[in-house]
Parts: C-alpha cells; structure tokens; sequence
C-alpha cells in the first residue's frame, strides 16, 4: 500500500479534539520524542481548543494544533505537532492556516522551534522575544557554597535590564504553599503581568500542579509559582514575581519539595536568574523563539512574567 500522496493529505479533514483523545496526542507526542504529557493535555483540552487530523493510515493522529483563547487580546497557538511519518508534505501548514481562519481578526502568539520558525515566518508571524529552556537535578548549594537564595536584603541588579525597573526583593520576602483564598490576590497580580485575564487557567492550577507557591512581603502577594510534572521531570512554570529575588526564593522553595529534575523555559531577558539557575545545577537544553501575528508585542509586565506555565498557553 502506497503513502497519501501530499495533495491528499492537505485535504484530510480537521477535528475538535476532546478528552477522549489524550492518548493519541500523548502517542504523537511520544512520536515526535517529547514526554508524553496526558497530565498537560488535559489541562489544554480542558481550558483551550485543540484541533487534530486523523492518520489516514488508521495509526492515532497525524497531526494536532491547540488554541488557548484570553477573549478577544490575543490567543496562545501551541502544541503544533505533526507525526514524523507525514512530515514535510504540507499538513502543519494546512492546519496552521485553519486555526489562524478560525481566530479570525483576534491576534495571536506562539513559541516557535527553529524548525518551526520559517514556517510562522512565512505565514506573517514576528519573532518578538525568545525562551530559554534549562533543566536538570537543582543543587541547594551553589560553587563556593552559596545557598539557593541569598540573606541579602541589598536590592539585586535589574531583572531586565531593558525595562529599566530595578529589582527591589529584601530579606522580609517570604514563601509558603498557596490557599485556597490566594486565588484571587493570584489573578489580580497576575492581570497586569501576564496583560489579560486568564482566571480560566488560574483556577486550575491547583488541581493540576504538584505544588503552588506564593511569595508575600508584609502580607502582599508579591509572586507565585507553580510546579507540575512532564515525564520524568518537574516543570516550574508559571513564575510571576515582583523581582528576580523573589522568582529565586519562589523556584528554591518549589525544588525543596521534589527529587526530580527541573525544567523551566525562562524569558531570555532574565538573564540574571538564568545565570543563577546554571549555578545551581541546571543547564541549557533548547531555545524558541516568541511569535505574535496581529499584534507588535506581548502585552503586560515583562519585568515580572519570569517563566509561562507552558509554552502551549503563551
């Protein structure tokens, strides 16, 4: 039996995608050498929209595409998955301009891999920012036996220095396990930062991570953080935070709580706390780069919005 033929594969028809296909999008997954991440994909499908091609081959999905929606600001592509045996014959593509007809004027964002990158560029998205992906077994202590988050009450140098908002994090900034009534203080931090409301993701988080942590100076919600797991490791994301002190105090905390490896995709401005998670044990692992079409730029505070949940909801 011969393969599709590319023609008849651009006019497979696309799907709504539900709860019942977390194993096909967990086998693509798997396919394309990513963790599985049922945990993950039901969280999207759950909060966004995912769209599918079925395999005309009868094996799964030959291709997946998930919309995370914040009203009518923007909303987050992710999860652009096609399976390796029908790659490069034009079904991304296919169901890239699908989902791109059904957000019609609203703009959109995504997190683009190098092989990814020319196509969104050649569909009209703009690169405008980039994340730098780390990972690996944190280490309390760092070279010269430094601990994970300094006593200093100095304020640390600008967490993004191309904002010209210094950091201001003291010794009276202090973690602990978020309850059930921070949520709200959570979503109304979080609507300035992140630049629209998404109370809808917030809600979940609870249920979906392993731990959340919310960091307080004199009573106020000054960040919070969250950490869930991807295969093997833990994935810290989202970090929101006042500064990068309290992002460290944040991330120190949340792997105190784990023996798994770290992975967290850090905006490629933080430089500072970048530098601290290599010194404490992670290392580089990939880069994407950030994408928005209809619109210049992500809205919000970048000098607060350290790490995205995933990169799946922008």
């Amino acid at each position: 039996m011969h393969s599709p033929s590319p023609r008849s594969l651009v006019d497979l028809p696309i799907r709504r995608l539900n709860r019942g296909d977390l194993v096909p999008c967990a086998d693509l997954c798997e396919d394309r050498g990513w963790p599985r991440d049922e945990h993950r994909w039901g969280l999207l499908l759950s909060a966004g929209t995912g769209y599918g091609i079925d395999a005309p081959d009868g094996k799964g999905l030959a291709a997946t595409c998930l919309t995370m929606p914040y009203g009518s600001d923007f909303t987050a592509v992710g999860m652009m998955l096609v399976a390796g045996r029908y790659a490069r014959q034009g079904i991304g593509r296919r169901l890239m301009r699908h989902v791109m007809e059904r957000a019609g004027d609203t703009p959109l964002t995504l997190y683009a891999t190098e092989q990814g990158q020319p196509l969104y560029e050649d569909l009209g998205f703009s690169p405008v920012g980039r994340a730098e992906r780390v990972g690996g077994r944190f280490e309390a202590v760092g070279p010269g036996g430094s601990p994970a988050v300094s006593a200093s009450a100095s304020p640390s140098s600008s967490a993004v220095p191309a904002s010209g908002l210094p950091s201001s994090a003291s010794s009276s900034v202090t973690t602990r396990p978020a309850a059930a009534d921070d949520l709200q203080t959570m979503v109304r931090l979080d609507l300035p930062v992140f630049g629209t409301d998404r109370t809808h993701l917030l809600a979940r988080l609870p249920a979906f991570s392993d731990r959340l942590q919310v960091a307080e100076e004199h009573g106020e919600l000054v960040g919070y953080a969250a950490l869930w797991p991807s295969g093997q490791a833990e994935v810290v994301g989202p970090l929101i935070a006042r500064d990068t002190a309290t992002a460290e105090a944040l991330v120190a905390a949340l792997a105190a709580t784990t023996d798994r490896p770290l992975r967290a995709d850090v905006d490629a401005r933080h430089k500072e706390l970048l530098g601290w998670l290599t010194e404490h044990g992670l290392e580089p692992l990939s880069r994407t780069t950030v994408m928005t079409y209809g619109i210049p730029d992500l809205p919000g505070d970048a000098a607060r919005r350290f790490a995205p949940l995933t990169v799946a909801t922008g």
